[in-house]
This record gives structure tokens, sequence and C-alpha cells, in this order.
């Protein structure tokens, strides 16, 4: 059997994600970290298993994404699947245009290391990083 500390999320990340929320002053006990600590993971599991049930009668071994925003409006919540869905989305879309940009970064390197090899003076290039995502919770009634 698993030890529970184990399925268990990391109680000093459980307790960060506690803390953006509240304000600066405020404490928070670790009878409450480490209940919030079970319900996350609990209900990570919940989901999880859902989305396995599934990849399991697919004869998949893999579970994505998809599979999670599945399980989760299969089991009543279609607001966190709607958000999710959204999430996995931007970040599908982002991954792509890091790939481009790698492949289109790659090729001209390899132009520019041509370049070089003839003699040619290559000047430095500087690219932007992409802005990672940003992922935040909405209150009831407030859009994105």
């Amino acid at each position: 059997m698993v030890d529970e500390q184990d399925r268990l999320l990391p109680i000093a990340n459980v307790g960060r994600i506690m803390k953006q929320i509240l304000p600066p002053s405020a404490k928070i006990s670790k009878e409450a970290k480490e209940t919030m600590q079970e319900c996350a993971s609990e209900f990570i599991s919940f989901v999880t298993g859902e989305a396995s049930d599934k990849c399991h009668k697919e004869n998949r071994k893999t579970v994505n994404g998809d599979d999670i925003c599945w399980a989760l409006s299969s089991l009543g919540f279609d607001d966190y699947a709607e958000a999710i869905v959204r999430y996995l989305h931007k970040y599908r879309e982002f991954e792509r245009e890091k790939a481009n940009q790698n492949k289109a970064s790659s090729s001209t390197e390899d132009k520019d290391e041509a370049s070089n090899y003839k003699g040619n003076i290559q000047l430095s290039k500087h690219t932007d990083s992409p802005t990672p995502l940003e992922f935040r919770v909405l209150e009831k009634g407030e859009s994105s």
C-alpha cells in the first residue's frame, strides 16, 4: 500500500497557494493546511481515477489533459472543466508557438553558422522569450 505522505501534495505548496488569496497579515494554522492538503489531494485522486477509468476502457495507458477535462465534466465539476479547457487550449497554443520559434531559431542559427564558416560577420541577435501562461482564479460572477 502507498504511504499516505506519498499520495498527498507537499504541504509547503498547499500553504503557499492558500496564502496567495489571503491578506499578508493573515496566519494559517497547521491544521488548516493539513485539512486543505487532504482535500486537494483527494480531489485530484478522484478526478484522476475517473480519467484513468476512461483510458482503461479505451485501452489507452496515458491520461491526457482532455481526459481530465472530461472527468471533471462527467463528475459534475463543469465550471472547473470549462476553466481547464481554456487553460489547456492556451497552454497548447503557447507550446506550438514555442516549438515554431525554436524551429525558426534553429534554421536561422544553421544559416548563421554557414555564413560564419564562409567568413561573414554575424551580428548578435536578441530574442524575447514569450510570457509564461497565467492562470487566475475567478470569483463567481466575474468574467475573464
